[in-house]
């Protein structure tokens, strides 16, 4: 059986020492903090980067090196695996376009996967991989799955503020002053590539009913099937906000009694670089069974 060995990238919210455990290797996100590169889990905590953030600091994302990447599938190669690269949604960062041309030289012994997914919705994807891998999947075989699958989950995610839509360009100074007049908290969404608006409301109570709302009506519609076949999960994740990310899965598990709550995870500091501390989200997302 040929060895396969599963590569992401710390959007994911694999550790360093999880995926030691796990037996796969997680690429650190590089970021740009007052001028200085910081790789996350590596020389960049949670704690530090909200810590900048929260400070005002110039923080920006940045994919990895080409040479951080193709170094390591060298490596991995020279040990006689084959590869199934999983990095984050094409939609949101180059990096997955960047892996995909750099493997077209590898002769078919690299396979990336834009499954257009990030955070807990990655982190199972990478954790779909592993059990195909252990089910004699070839590579080929892992990363047509996971094509397949892609549109298989769902995220909703409440932010707490308009600050840092605006500091990243992403709303303009105008619509964000009138949306803090108006004290509107936006829910967006990631449905497959990229990150949009879903809803607006005005408390945090009232985001917490939209996206249950929205994962209510995803199971009973695109999911009804899986969720029937108890190939479903919901997650929770968070900004920085562990103990209202705690509080929402234990009403999503009295919401949800036949769907399992899986994770309470940090979200993405790539996505959170644009949303900032205090977001709240939850994801609905198949599973291989």
């Amino acid at each position: 059986m040929t060895n396969i060995r599963i590569v992401t990238d710390s959007n994911s919210g694999i550790t360093q020492s999880e995926a030691e455990k796990l037996g796969i290797s997680v690429i650190p996100m590089p970021f740009l903090i007052d001028g200085e590169e910081y790789f996350e889990d590596i020389n960049l905590t949670q704690e530090q980067f909200y810590e900048h953030l929260r400070g005002d600091a110039a923080v920006s994302t940045s994919q990895p090196s080409v040479a951080s990447v193709t170094e390591l599938w060298d490596r991995l190669l020279k040990e006689g695996c084959e590869i199934v690269h999983i990095p984050m949604s094409s939609g949101l960062s180059e990096s997955c376009h960047t892996a995909q041309t750099l493997a077209k030289e590898y002769g078919g012994r690299v396979h990336v996967v834009d499954n257009q997914r990030i955070s807990v919705t990655q982190k199972q994807s990478v954790f779909d991989a592993l059990k195909l891998a252990e089910q004699g999947k070839s590579a080929a075989q892992i990363a047509e799955y996971l094509t397949a699958t892609k549109r298989d989950s769902s995220i909703y995610i409440s932010l707490d503020t308009l600050k840092y839509l605006k500091k990243g360009g992403r709303l303009t100074p105008a619509a964000a002053l009138v949306g803090s007049i108006l004290r509107i908290k936006p829910v967006l969404q990631i449905q497959g590539e990229k990150l949009d608006a879903f809803r607006k409301v005005h408390s945090l109570r009232q985001a917490k009913q939209e996206m249950v709302a929205a994962i209510r009506n995803d199971l009973a519609t695109r999911f009804a099937q899986f969720r029937k076949d108890g190939e479903m999960t919901i997650s929770v994740a968070h900004t920085d906000n562990y103990a209202e990310a705690e509080i929402f899965r234990k009403e999503l598990e009295e919401l949800f009694p036949d769907v399992p709550v899986t994770y309470t995870d940090p979200l993405s500091l790539s996505v959170s670089c644009h949303i900032g501390p205090g977001a709240l989200a939850v994801t609905a997302t198949r599973i291989l069974k």
